[in-house]
């Protein structure tokens, strides 16, 4: 373990000694998701997935953090991130443990995932491991499906080096003419659209391994000499002016430029040979501190291809969230509208149904002739999503329908911007969200004509409007009609469309304005309290805990004697347990089967909770560059469900791991003789409850409750 000298309390909260490096932790959030793809309890395709996850997270981490501070480091830009750790330092360092994962992850897929997968009957193989028969079998489907796709670019006079698109897999060559002694450098694109794997038989075989060995098919006459797979990673960041015009004109003219961003990764294959890598990284403009030598396959997203083979023995067993029998009827759905008057709804994804809570809701609202306006924040959706056509049916209607599309959602812009025309086209009035800001609150509203009064009905949530994210990550909804609530959702709505300052907020929290004043307040009411002798606790449930300011007033609580426990996914910029600073905070991550994405705040002073959930982590993007909300939770039942996640989540001995003061994390294990406990699989256990009316004591986490 690395010993870290902690400075003493009177050296100030803002000691960089006292924070982890963002894009350091980062790579160890990674890392934890990795030991899943390790996991033997772990079914053996899920561990495929995981593997593909990995890969997928750490291109994406490439495209846009590396990026980031590679540029920061070329711009001469001093560090402004609490940790102030030096940008060089940065990158030294993600090299160095990117390279050590790659390396890890090279040898669960050789030792471990690819035995295991032939003795399951899914054998994969390099073309030269091939019995004659499946070779035979490959190099037909080659001529027939392969072959006529590929187009060798060859450099030269007259003929530059060629555009190398980022993510791309690729075969690099040098060919040697035999008459005249001249020796070329060409490229193969491994084709996209193409299966990464070819069946023949029982086994497959990675596409590039049978192009590599069909090569002197592309280069008749000449001699190939060398080989060299390779792969790049482009910068896919940009930034809007604040001054743009034309959002969506803007965000759709950096998406054709994001293609031809500058190269922050080289990977080729760890046996590649050194000129080949010598002329790819002088050709690309690279640095050789941007190459990575890792082992094959290079590109393990392909893993997907395996990890959604119908082999239900080597999956997890499906569960669909079961439906709560107060969401039916005799059979049939519902009045959702009816429930909320009658007290706030809380639900709890993937625990609790999507369909019948989140959609039924704007469904209703479609199909009500009462309703008179829906209005609807839109980030992330899927292609497959009904809300987006109920949406457009209610504009069909003449009912007033808006909706915000968040056109700068990252590597989802081109998706947003073919559904914010779509809408736009069928009458629905579209925002594109606000330059400099993007609008990241999850917010539904629904205004509807009863009696001589009109009614506002809302729902806030923690995640995405996407029913298939819905299935996969953990979120957190409320419903409500609360006057004091829906009013402040109103003037938030009106300050997104409209034209004029952040109103004053009755209960809501919202950013970039209010919601760091606001958490902070409360954690230094807590601490005050407790300083007083007033027992206290804070708890927290976020994606990331980053920022200065909060971590700070954390600290102070933390000074102050108040214990504070935090499950936080990914990104952990603090150092917990260090003496006379933060010696009484506990922080710990879930990772699982479902991805946690909730947020809960939740501050205890007296005997007495307040709680909030909403779309925001703590980090200077989301409390400074983001429309953000999040609402308090005031029932007492609704409450209890709250708390009551925090408690299984922090009872976990089997997803959790805990972060140590010196930035170094461990798988939590149970107490002797205790039974391990996965908070997933138990919340999963008591929402089955649920559906079969058995409500004994503790059975209600997470489910949908009608206060």
């Amino acid at each position: 373990m690395t010993t870290v000298e902690h400075p003493s309390p009177r050296s100030g909260l803002s000691d960089p000694e006292l924070y982890i490096n963002r894009e350091l932790s980062w790579l160890e959030f990674n890392q934890r998701v990795l030991h899943l793809a390790q996991d033997p309890d772990i079914p053996l395709l899920e561990r495929c997935k995981f593997m593909a996850i990995f890969s997928s997270n750490l291109d994406e981490f490439f495209m846009v953090r590396v990026a980031a501070v590679q540029d920061a480091q070329a711009s001469g830009r001093p560090s402004s991130t609490p940790d102030a750790l030096p940008r060089e330092d940065v990158l030294q360092g993600i090299g160095l443990r990117v390279q050590e994962l790659v390396r890890r992850q090279g040898a669960i897929w050789r030792r471990e995932l690819q035995p295991l997968l032939a003795d399951a009957g899914i054998r994969i193989a390099a073309f030269d491991r091939l019995s004659e028969h499946e070779r035979v079998a490959i190099e037909e489907r080659f001529e027939r499906e392969v072959y006529p796709v590929l187009t060798p670019l060859a450099v030269g006079p007259g003929l530059p080096f060629p555009y190398i698109s980022g993510l791309s897999l690729n075969l690099g060559l040098t060919v040697r003419d035999p008459i005249e002694n001249e020796v070329r450098f060409a490229r193969i694109k491994v084709p996209p659209r193409l299966p990464r794997f070819l069946a023949a038989g029982d086994v497959l075989v990675p596409l590039e391994s049978v192009i590599e060995h069909h090569v002197d098919r592309l280069f008749p006459g000449m001699e190939v000499v060398d080989t060299v797979q390779f792969r790049v990673t482009r910068d896919a960041d940009y930034a809007i002016s604040d001054e743009s015009d034309d959002l969506l004109g803007a965000v759709e003219a950096q998406i054709r430029r994001r293609r031809f961003g500058h190269v922050v990764r080289l990977e080729v294959a760890d046996d590649a040979p050194a000129d080949l890598v010598r002329q790819l990284s002088d050709s690309l403009g690279v640095r050789q501190q941007d190459v990575y030598r890792v082992p094959l396959p290079l590109d393990f997203t392909g893993l997907w291809q395996l990890a959604s083979k119908d082999r239900p023995d080597l999956r997890d067993e499906p569960w669909d969230a079961p439906r709560e029998p107060w969401l039916t009827s005799d059979g049939d759905p519902i009045d959702i509208f009816a429930a909320i008057r009658r007290g706030d709804l809380l639900v709890h994804h993937p625990y609790d149904d999507f369909e019948a809570s989140v959609e039924r809701f704007v469904e209703q609202a479609v199909a009500d002739p009462s309703v008179l306006a829906i209005k609807q924040t839109m980030y992330r959706t899927s292609g497959d999503s009904p809300i987006v056509p109920a949406l457009i049916r209610a504009a069909e209607q003449g009912k007033q329908t808006v909706c915000l599309v968040e056109v700068q959602a990252r590597f989802d812009e081109e998706n947003n911007s073919q559904w914010a025309r779509k809408l736009e086209r069928s009458g629905v009035h579209v925002v594109y969200g606000l330059a400099g800001l993007k609008t990241h609150a999850k917010l539904a509203m629904v205004i509807r004509r009863e009696g001589d009064r009109v009614r506002r009905y809302v729902h806030i949530g923690t995640g995405n409007y996407n029913p298939t994210t819905a299935r996969i990550y953990t979120d957190l909804g409320l419903f409500t009609c609360r006057e004091d609530v829906a009013e402040d959702v109103a003037n938030l709505f009106n300050y997104i469309t409209g034209f004029a300052r952040q109103p004053a907020y009755e209960q809501v929290l919202v950013a970039p304005t209010y919601l760091r004043e606001g958490l902070v307040g409360e954690i230094d009411r807590v601490a005050e309290a407790h300083r007083q002798g007033t027992p206290g606790r804070i708890a927290i449930k976020c994606n990331a805990m980053l920022d200065g300011e909060v971590i700070r007033a954390l600290f102070r609580a933390s000074q102050a004697g108040v214990p504070i426990q935090m499950i936080v996914r990914s990104i952990a910029g603090l150092r917990p347990g260090v003496p006379g600073v933060s010696e009484t905070i506990e922080l710990r991550s879930i990772v699982g089967r479902y991805l946690e994405h909730a947020r809960i705040f939740a501050f205890t002073s007296g005997g007495e909770t307040r709680a909030w959930i909403g779309s925001a982590d703590m980090m200077v993007r989301n409390l400074d560059k983001r429309v953000e909300l999040v609402t308090p939770v005031d029932d007492p039942a609704l409450l209890a469900e709250l708390m009551e996640i925090i408690e299984i989540q922090l009872a976990d001995t089997v997803l959790a791991w805990q972060l140590r003061s010196d930035g170094t994390w461990f798988r939590v294990q149970p107490e002797p003789g205790a039974e391990p406990l996965d908070s997933q699989l138990e919340l999963m256990k008591r929402a089955d409850a649920r559906a079969r009316g058995d409500h004994g004591p503790g059975s209600a986490s997470g489910a949908i409750v009608v206060a």
